[in-house]
């Protein structure tokens, strides 16, 4: 029997890496699953090769996409109990607040917090019409500490995906849904790979995690596979850190 057995997921950002990963787990769990990302034809070969999937292209910060995402959920599959929003940006020449432009912070914010809050905002009427759901937001180790590389609008976004997940889940508790933070430490994907162009700059990271190796994309699906399910029952308005125990300590000996 799967964890999630039954239920309907809607998983952004589900064309490719941890998301795509995301969409191939839940779906061996049980869940029929909603691919949803930008390239039609990424999702549909995502979808194609799931048991019980549609894949919808979505621009998360469009309201009218996000809502028709939701009704696609709805219509093709009868509910939604679970919306995964992992959907998220970290662009190249976001770095300190002198240098960051305005369109970058602009961009940043537009795609990992309006984006989470669009896709809440039409999420959840139609899990309060399946009898409560769950919402899992993608934010990160950063949303807790200051980042060692620069990164201002990408780290000050996921500090509000953390804020805003607290909001939700003290609105809707009472209603069924709840809604919990998936904050991963540094995972090996192509948004950290970036910044880790030398081995001195590889080093310079994993001198700050004391399990002294980066995360990977499993180990984080495996924490939203467990905040999607009926195992998190109880929890709700949490962040959940999967970070190598990177915010446990300010420095590890080499």
């Amino acid at each position: 029997m799967g964890r999630l057995d039954g239920k309907v997921s809607i998983i952004t950002g589900g064309a490719n890496g941890m998301g795509r990963l995301a969409c191939e787990r839940f779906a061996t769990e049980g869940s029929a699953i909603v691919v949803a990302d930008l390239d039609p034809d990424a999702v549909a070969e995502v979808a194609g090769d799931l048991p019980a999937a549609v894949g919808v292209a979505v621009d998360v910060r469009d309201p009218a996409q996000v809502e028709a995402m939701v009704s696609t959920a709805v219509e093709r599959f009868g509910r939604l109990d679970v919306i995964y929003n992992n959907a998220g940006i970290s662009p190249g020449d976001d770095d300190t607040p002198e240098l960051t432009s305005i369109d970058t912070w602009d961009l940043t914010f537009d795609v990992n917090v309006k984006g989470v809050f669009l896709c809440c905002k039409y999420a959840i009427p139609a899990m309060r019409d399946s009898g409560g759901g769950s919402i899992v937001n993608v934010a990160s180790f950063v949303a807790h500490m200051g980042a060692a590389t620069p990164q201002i609008a990408y780290t000050s976004s996921k500090g509000a995906v953390l804020s805003m997940t607290r909001e939700i889940a003290a609105i809707y508790a009472r209603q069924g849904i709840r809604a919990n933070a998936l904050c991963p430490g540094p995972v090996l994907t192509p948004l950290l790979a970036k910044f880790l162009s030398d081995d001195a700059k590889r080093q310079r990271r994993l001198v700050h995690i004391p399990m002294g190796r980066f995360g990977e994309a499993a180990e984080m699906v495996n924490g939203a596979l467990f905040l999607a399910s009926d195992e998190s029952s109880y929890m709700t308005g949490q962040s959940l850190l999967i970070d190598g125990g990177i915010t446990s300590t300010y420095t590890t000996p080499e």
